[in-house]
């Protein structure tokens, strides 16, 4: 009786503000996969089905098993700085070592089957590492996910043609030492060769060192070219009237609204299906 009164309460508070978000850490929910943070956004509880998701994967300096690493930079850190992010984001930890597709997609299916969510505008990005691992992810399944960035990257994949399936733009500076252009480079020109880059879109940021794209996560424009795309467009065409350069990574906090409330960090029951977490 207490637990149905308090999940009532919760519903009441949480759909008297449009305000309201909540940041939630689920551990060893997934046998031998990752932990990870989810975000649901301030108007989740008006939007509920037509939600977007956003996956977030890190470079290998947020590697470990503290999960509070992977809030230093990428969507949630812009979250608390002030960027609207209209979506549930999906902020798993990778212990070490390269990233792991199918365990990335665990965790998409442990939150499809906890939140409720719009499973054809799934979106995945990355950096470092985490370009890495946005390539092999979206490459390996471009039947789930409606379009993906990977910055200063490369991929594992060795073949990648499941990349020319979806919407995908591939960024990278050209002075990065960590990991050079080239990674990305051969990805581009592997999807040119075989008449398979219909979709794809390529960024060199002219004098970028490896940190550059960092800032891309906190732009605006970053998840407006995200979220224009879904599974379901015919012939899943890519945008091309979004651009992001130089210029926009060096005002990229110009616009951030600064001064709201962090998310609430909350533990416990799912208000809006009753699963346990």
């Amino acid at each position: 009786m207490k637990k149905t009164i308090l999940l009532f309460l919760l519903t009441v508070v949480s759909l008297s503000s449009s305000a309201y978000d909540f940041l939630r850490p689920v551990k060893g929910q997934i046998p031998g996969g990752y932990n990870f943070w989810v975000y649901t956004p301030q108007d989740y509880f008006y939007s509920l089905e037509k939600t977007p998701v956003v996956i977030f994967l890190h470079g290998a300096s947020l590697c470990g098993h503290d999960l509070n690493r992977v809030r230093r930079y990428g969507p949630l850190d812009a979250i608390v700085r002030g960027r609207d992010i209209e979506a549930i984001t999906i902020v798993p930890q990778n212990p070490g070592g390269a990233w792991s597709p199918k365990k990335v997609m665990q965790v998409l299916d442990w939150v499809k089957s906890n939140y409720q969510c719009d499973s054809t505008r799934v979106y995945v990005l990355g950096m470092s590492l985490g370009g890495f691992g946005t390539m092999d992810v979206c490459g390996t399944y471009p039947d789930r996910i409606a379009a993906g960035i990977a910055m200063c990257g490369g991929t594992s994949l060795k073949d990648v043609s499941g990349l020319g399936e979806l919407p995908f733009w591939i960024i990278h500076g050209t002075a990065d030492r960590a990991v050079p252009i080239r990674q990305s480079k051969v990805v581009v020109e592997k999807l040119q060769e075989s008449h398979n880059d219909s979709r794809l879109r390529y960024e060199w940021l002219e004098g970028g060192n490896h940190g550059t794209p960092a800032r891309i996560f906190y732009l605006k424009k970053t998840y407006e070219w995200l979220f224009s795309h879904s599974l379901v467009d015919k012939d899943r065409p890519v945008n091309k009237d979004i651009n992001i350069g130089m210029s926009d990574i060096q005002r990229a906090y110009g616009d951030i609204h600064s001064g709201t409330d962090d998310p609430e960090i909350i533990d416990g029951p799912s208000i809006t299906t009753g699963h346990e977490y």
